[in-house]
């Protein structure tokens, strides 16, 4: 057997020049014990965590592959709760740094995440139309509440009742009585989307946001409230107001028609609406966490803020106003007599919610969050659409409140998408360029060293010596930067369209442009003397042009600079003589015009990438086309050689990088990291680094390895990864009892359920093989009358010699909290009965009380028919009735003890406080008492 190429495996590195991404929402969060400090903002598949004091990065939380699009953090802000584009959530400790909890429930993205007053449970929403509400403790789903037919834009809980209440794009908004999972009431006041929610003055008040220029209010009334201040007649039906339909729901949202005034919890009425001044639909919709500052803002750059009036601010308005009106109707009286004038004043909606200010920011607003000070000061941070992050800061209570900027997050990163990228010749240097700026990247920190403003760049390079850059511009120019001083040197009009590329020459002196004017035309360095200095600087001289008949679009120089390559819109490549400028090959064959070339060290081989999503490799000798490539799943939009080899990198707009063999076309590996079209890669002078550009205004750092890659096993790991992507696209399990896609457990199967329902099962096996092992030893010492050694399992040993049974317990501890119902539910009923004689067993030991009746009711409720119907399993479930009973309780004694001792112990320390507290506040009397005496001494001295 021949040997077989090898390859080194490149692998992510970094993510840099993102500030943050624009699928999620920007949130204040606490960290060293500081608050509106810190902010965490989405970084395609990271959280960044910025200082907004420092404008640095001070810690990166690691996610999954898919995009993040929703954060909210725990009212202890310890944590932070991160939804993900494949519906997945993470909880993250804000102190370490790790992510330990995952939730998987939904099957869409996560849009909505918000925790009730203590942190213990987490509401979702998503695309998929479903709302899941986990307990975050016990890291498990509770319950999963249908009734959208639409993605959920919001979900709140409320502080003081058990009630949940959703917003979706379907123009409802649903209340939940979460004591029965069921939705009791359904507003359909709102004639288009609702895209944001909030609860104002003590829960009494709802304001949501839709597609058109009013914030519509509506006051709530708790209906056990209302009794306990006037007994209802009985049977009187309270008539619904117009836009509210008060039938209660079930758990799917359908309207049931036998409607009782118990089922009724609450009633809703429009109170009016506050008109803001954008005429686009509501974005964001949101309070402060006091509740009186009320801000939203639409697709603009313009934040509006309003303040929620407290009950004596509102009294004081209206006793104002009454005042007013009296005063008027007295002037008004013809008669001019002294007795008391009857007079009424209504009480508008803007009467309590006053507009402050508007917050006008550098660009389109994507997401932003408020914090309110103890100083009585509001902070509000903006992540903005062009990869920005500014804060701002203003005093609601002042006369005429002006907001003030007082951060700006601005050097990490561009405003528009890279459409450049190129290596410095000693590999340590990085240049990205965008439509407004140059910016210099060291590799080795990757930080900005130097930022310089230009035109919409589209290529780039560094002339040699490093010292300077070349850009050429989509007006056609050509501009020479200095990267010591970041001066602009030169700016020279070079085409009369587009310089969609530029070539350095091999023997480096020059180097040639192709550009929209259907010219190529060739350049050389030269030095001419500086007016504002003594020492010359560089600059560029024409020497020739070469006219053709369409646009170009792309030029290389082969490496011995003997032959130029130009790329034409008619979708074929010229191959051209560079000393004479005769034709000498074209090549044809795309079907789409070539977006990007390259030509192989040595010189024999050139590789070309078209719209067309094809890659073709071309013998230089002839102009014979070696291997045509279905390369990429949209058009190709660079390409590059890896120097002094055959390998090439392709990048496409399907959003993966993919790296082949020019000699044996073969696709190596596949790089997949970016979540929008990549624009364009560089490859170091070194071959060690690649670095890439794209639409989700992310740069990523790719790093060779000394792994070797081998292609089989590349392959077999593609074919995991697709079962395991199919796995999850699999229909869910169908639980008895319950319809086809009608699934109202929390969890989805997914291949880490299915790889703990199978660990579950090789455990049973296991342990009926050594139970009928041990019954086998038995009869062998019984007949041989004396004790024979048993054989150990080596797995058993490994645990540390434990029996079957424990092992098989050890294996259900291993399962994650989340996904342990449906491994549960994923596991066959032919190991059923043996799990529940065990849990019998496990139950009277008093082991995992908890965890085993969790898995036992589990069980107990998705094959109740089965279980109920085997006379074989009627004693295991009278045993287990009899033994959980007892067990339960003496927990829930163990428990209902050491919660009385804590809150003893909570007393005492209480008591231990005041009277230190009192002990310090007579101190303090005597203290100044000395001190006043000794002042009044000093005086009676001095008279």
């Amino acid at each position: 057997m021949g040997l077989t190429k090898q390859y080194l495996r490149y692998v992510a590195s970094a993510v840099f020049g993102l500030i943050g991404s624009q699928k999620g929402n920007i949130v204040f969060v606490t960290l060293r014990g500081e608050k509106g400090r810190y902010v965490a903002v989405p970084a395609c598949e990271h959280v960044f965590i910025w200082d907004l004091r420092k404008g640095e990065k001070i810690l990166i939380l690691q996610g999954l592959k898919q995009e993040v699009t929703c954060l909210c953090p725990s009212p202890d802000g310890l944590h932070l709760a991160v939804g993900y584009e494949d519906g997945s959530i993470r909880i993250f400790s804000l102190l370490s740094g790790e992510g330990n909890v995952t939730f998987s429930g939904h099957k869409a993205a996560i849009t909505s995440l918000k925790y009730d007053q203590l942190g213990g449970r987490l509401a979702s929403g998503s695309k998929d139309t479903d709302t899941i509400v986990w307990d975050v403790i016990n890291e498990s789903g509770l319950y999963r509440l249908k009734g959208h037919k639409d993605a959920v834009t919001q979900a709140l809980f409320l502080r003081e009742k058990n009630l949940l209440v959703t917003s979706g794009k379907d123009t409802l908004v649903k209340w939940w009585d979460l004591d029965t999972q069921h939705c009791f009431k359904t507003m359909v006041g709102h004639r288009t989307e609702v895209w944001g929610l909030v609860l104002v003055s003590e829960e009494k008040r709802l304001i949501t946001g839709s597609s058109d220029s009013e914030l519509r209010a509506w006051d709530i009334a708790y209906l056990q409230e209302m009794d306990d201040l006037e007994e209802p007649e009985p049977k009187k039906s309270r008539g619904s107001p117009p836009g509210i339909q008060d039938t209660p729901e079930p758990r799917d949202g359908t309207p049931e028609t036998d409607e009782t005034p118990e089922d009724r919890i609450l009633t809703c009425r429009k109170v009016g609406s506050i008109m803001r001044e954008g005429r686009d639909r509501v974005v964001n919709l949101a309070v402060d966490r006091t509740g009186r500052i009320l801000a939203c803002h639409g697709t603009d750059s313009v934040l509006e803020v309003f303040c929620i009036l407290s009950k004596a601010e509102v009294q004081k308005k209206m006793d104002k106003k009454m005042k007013k009106a009296r005063k008027k109707a007295k002037l008004n009286s013809s008669k001019g007599e002294e007795e008391d004038l009857e007079v009424n004043v209504e009480m508008t909606l803007q009467d309590e919610i006053q507009r402050v200010t508007n917050i006008k920011t550098s660009a389109k607003i994507k997401s932003f969050d408020l914090i309110h000070s103890p100083q009585g000061e509001l902070k509000a941070v903006f992540l903005l659409q062009n990869n920005l992050v500014e804060s701002y800061s203003l005093s609601p209570s002042a006369p005429a409140p002006q907001a003030v900027r007082t951060s700006r997050i601005t050097i990490g990163g561009h405003r528009s998408d890279v459409r450049t990228l190129s290596f410095s010749s000693d590999n340590i240097a990085i240049l990205s360029a965008a439509a407004e700026s140059v910016k210099i990247w060291n590799r080795a920190t990757l930080q900005c060293i130097r930022t310089m403003t230009c035109e919409y760049a589209l290529c780039s390079f560094f002339v040699p010596g490093d010292r300077q850059v070349v850009i050429g511009t989509k007006t056609g120019k050509l501009q020479l930067y200095d990267l010591a001083s970041g001066n602009l040197l030169e700016t020279v009009d070079a085409h009369d369209g587009a310089l969609w590329s530029l070539s350095l020459s091999p023997d480096q002196r020059g180097f040639v442009t192709g550009g929209a004017d259907k010219s190529v035309k060739f350049w050389d360095f030269e030095l001419v003397k500086d007016e504002n200095s003594t020492q010359k600087r560089l600059s560029v001289k024409q020497t020739r042009t070469l006219q053709l008949d369409e646009d170009v679009l792309c030029v290389s120089y082969s490496p011995n600079q003997k032959l130029l390559a130009v790329s034409l819109l008619d979708c074929t490549v010229k191959i051209f003589y560079v000393d004479t400028l005769k034709f000498f090959l074209s090549l044809y064959g795309h079907k789409l015009p070539v977006i990007c070339m390259d030509i192989s060290y040595d010189g024999t081989l050139i590789a070309t990438g078209s719209a067309d999503r094809n890659v073709k490799i071309w013998g230089l000798d002839f102009g014979d086309c070696h291997k045509s490539l279905f390369a990429h799943d949209d058009s190709v939009m660079y390409l590059q050689f890896v120097p002094k080899s055959h390998l090439f990198f392709t990048a496409g707009k399907d959003h993966k990088i993919k790296q082949w063999d020019a000699d044996k076309f073969e696709h190596i590996q596949t790089l997949e990291g970016h979540h929008q079209e990549i624009w364009c890669l560089a490859v170091s002078p070194s071959g060690d680094y690649v670095v890439s550009s794209s639409h989700d205004k992310s740069l990523r750092l790719w790093e060779r390895t000394r792994e070797p890659l081998i292609l089989e096993e590349e392959r077999e790991m593609q074919r995991e990864a697709e079962y395991e992507e199919s796995v999850a696209k699999e229909d869910q399990p169908v639980v008895p009892g319950e319809t086809q896609g009608d699934n109202y457990f929390t969890g989805k199967k997914t291949i880490e359920t299915v790889k703990a329902a199978e660990r579950i099962m090789e455990a049973v096996e296991l342990y009926r093989e050594e139970t009928a092992k041990m019954k086998e030893h038995k009869a062998i010492c019984k007949a041989a009358g004396k004790e024979v050694p048993l054989p150990i399992n080596p797995i058993l040993m490994a645990y540390g010699n434990i029996s079957p049974s424990a092992y098989v317990l050890e294996i259900f501890k291993g399962i994650k909290s989340s996904e342990l119902e449906e491994s549960l539910l994923v596991l066959p009923f032919s190991y059923v009965p043996d799990v529940l004689k065990l849990f019998n067993e496990f139950i009277q030991l008093g082991s995992d009380i908890e965890l085993l009746c969790r898995c036992l009711f589990f069980l107990l409720r998705i094959h109740f028919g089965q279980i109920t119907s085997n006379q074989m399993l009627v004693p295991v479930i009278e045993k287990l009735k009899e033994t959980t009973i007892s067990k339960v309780s003496q927990v829930r004694d163990v428990i209902g003890f050491n919660m009385a001792g804590l809150e003893y112990l909570k007393r005492e320390c209480e008591a231990k406080s005041e009277v230190m507290f009192f002990a310090d506040a007579t101190s303090h009397l005597e203290e100044k008492k000395r001190k006043r005496k000794k002042r009044e001494k000093l005086i009676l001295t001095y008279t």
